[in-house]
């Protein structure tokens, strides 16, 4: 599968070809909601936590004898029945929300994301982003050619450091590393520009 490589000034100047197994898979659209979940879930951590009777301080003596008071018997005022006491069944900040999701599916999933923006024209390859001085503002005079509304995931290959530490400032632009990629990124932004020599990295 071969698509158009573009320069810096949005012209095209060669060819590449992409690998068939991550930019020509099939449109699955049940497997990429999954990951999206997966993803959301694994990204959750539970905050709300309700004390049970073994975390409330006090209790540690019996409120009153056990018979002849007329009273209910009672152990430990941190019981749940009392105010003041523990929460029976209550939120707890130990819960998991964690999915697993496996890598065949994972791949799976980022390759039907990519194919699909791919043959959508969302995709583009650029040849290098090697002459940036890693300023912010001559970034965004570049990658404004090649996406014009300032919304794009960028994929630099690994080796070039200034076009992360460029991007890092900008609203609406992530770069992100190829062999980190994930369903959300990927399908939040309105473009997505891989540095050529990244393509081999993505996995």
């Amino acid at each position: 599968m071969k698509t158009q490589v573009y320069n810096l000034e949005g012209k095209e100047i060669s060819e590449i070809e992409l690998p068939e197994a991550l930019f020509g898979a099939d449109w699955n659209p049940d497997l990429v909601h999954q990951a999206v979940l997966a993803q959301a879930a694994n990204r959750r951590l539970p905050w709300a936590h309700a004390k049970g009777r073994g975390e409330v301080s006090g209790g540690g003596r019996k409120p009153w004898k056990q018979k002849h008071t007329g009273r209910a018997r009672q152990g430990s005022i941190r019981s749940p029945i009392w105010k003041g006491g523990g929460v029976s069944h209550g939120p707890v900040k130990e819960r998991s929300y964690k999915v697993k999701l496996n890598k065949k599916m994972l791949r799976g999933a980022i390759a039907s994301v990519l194919s699909k923006r791919l043959k959508d024209g969302e995709i583009k390859i650029v040849e290098s982003f090697g002459n940036l001085s890693g300023k912010t503002k001559e970034f965004i005079k570049s990658i404004s050619i090649l996406t014009p509304r300032l919304n794009a995931l960028v994929i630099p290959n690994k080796e070039n450091k200034l076009a992360y530490r460029a991007s890092a400032n900008i609203p609406n632009i992530k770069s992100l590393g190829a062999t980190s990629l994930n369903v959300q990124d990927l399908l939040k932004y309105r473009q997505i520009i891989i540095e050529k020599n990244a393509v081999a990295e993505m996995r």
